[in-house]
């Protein structure tokens, strides 16, 4: 039981940080959801960087459709997100459609999301990261959120495909929102796997 109101402030030089490669893969994306994505993400994406928005079919992905989202590319606005599945939604017990994504997490944890964030869209860089969460004064729970560049257009900064998804069921889920998330670790997925 960890107490997130007492969870560090972290900087990316204290975040575990880590390229991964083709045998450490498996180990990095340790939810089904991410796996199954990133899997998807990757057919799509073929010999280019990202795959086009308009590639991706809601039916090839429908067992993880619940824990995906899409974020719009707009700093400013703290990266709407543009829709989000039932799933990302009942963790946070709101429907998040509209909502700044940079707001999900603790304000000290914002500027280094919004710098992934940008590093997913510069380099067409896809990102794993780690997040911890939990109601005041209840057992807190892991997060896995995994970051995927989508081209539109041919341009990658305008959209983020996503998926966000627990790594235990605490018994509060679905009765208790899990609050703003605190950064717990990153890594960068190697796009020519």
């Amino acid at each position: 039981h960890r107490d997130l109101h007492s969870f560090p402030t972290r900087r990316s030089s204290d975040l575990i940080f880590a390229q991964t490669s083709s045998t450490s893969r498996g180990r990095a994306l340790k939810l089904a959801a991410s796996q199954q994505l990133y899997s998807y993400w990757s057919q799509l994406r073929g010999a280019r960087g990202a795959p086009e928005r308009n590639d991706i079919d809601p039916a090839a992905i429908r067992g993880v459709l619940a824990d995906t989202f899409i974020l719009e590319f707009n700093p400013s606005r703290g990266f709407p997100v543009r829709l989000s599945g039932s799933r990302t939604n009942s963790l946070f017990l709101r429907e998040l459609r509209g909502e700044s994504f940079l707001e999900l997490w603790r304000p000290q944890d914002r500027a280094e999301t919004q710098e992934i964030l940008a590093a997913v869209a510069d380099e067409a860089q896809p990102f794993l990261i780690g997040g911890m969460g939990g109601p005041t004064g209840v057992e807190t729970t892991d997060v896995e959120v995994l970051l995927l560049p989508l081209r539109h257009h041919g341009a990658t900064h305008s959209r983020i495909l996503g998926a966000c998804a627990p790594r235990s069921l605490p018994g509060w889920l679905g009765s208790l929102a899990i609050g703003a998330l605190a950064l717990t670790s990153l890594r960068a997925l190697s796009p020519r796997e």
